[in-house]
């Protein structure tokens, strides 16, 4: 019995190391790759003694990886390359009052205003109830496109503003759209 519970001590300790590892400098490779100087300033920094708000460049950590504070490790990554500019028609289209369970839809015309191919690479809705349809191949310069939104009002009465958040290879990375309104409840019997 004593060997057993000797063996899930030791194991307990590895799980808890490697936890530690990961949660100060992204996982185990970057751990033992790192000079001493480096997990000292991460020690720190994810202890809170000092400076949690300093860049990864100066904590030597490498920018989005482990569970860094200030790091999104489920952001959409931004596109490469060339940019570009994208001007919408309307970036917002107010739909007015609707019944609860409806469903909108609205078509958002945009131009590539810029010199370069415009690429979409994620149309994300502020929850899931708004759901974005995008072009998934390049819109040459000059050309344009359309972002279909739908926002489903089941569960939602009440004034609403849903906003699709738009990333691409454009100046700035994340452009905006959004619609709003009113849905009128449904009546309690």
């Amino acid at each position: 019995m004593e060997r057993n519970k000797k063996i899930q001590l030791g194991l307990l300790a590895l799980v808890g190391g490697l936890l530690i590892a990961n949660l100060l400098g992204g996982g185990i490779a970057n751990w033992f790759s790192r000079s001493e100087g480096d997990m000292l300033r991460a020690s720190a920094a994810a202890s809170g003694l000092s400076g949690s708000t300093q860049s990864p460049a100066k904590t030597g950590m490498p920018e989005g990886s482990g569970n860094i504070p200030g790091t999104n490790v489920n952001a959409t990554n931004a596109p490469s390359g060339p940019s570009t500019t994208i001007r919408y028609d309307s970036d917002r289209y107010e739909f007015g009052v609707v019944d609860e369970g409806d469903v909108v839809k609205h078509v958002f015309k945009f131009t590539n205003t810029g010199k370069e191919p415009l690429v979409i690479s994620n149309a994300k809705g502020s929850c899931g109830c708004t759901v974005p349809t995008w072009p998934h191949e390049p819109v040459p310069p000059g050309g344009t496109g359309e972002i279909k939104v739908e926002f489903n009002t089941k569960g939602k009465p009440g004034n609403q503003s849903k906003r699709v958040t738009v990333t691409a290879n454009t100046v700035p990375t994340d452009t905006y759209i959004e619609v709003t309104g009113e849905v009128r409840g449904k009546p309690v019997n």
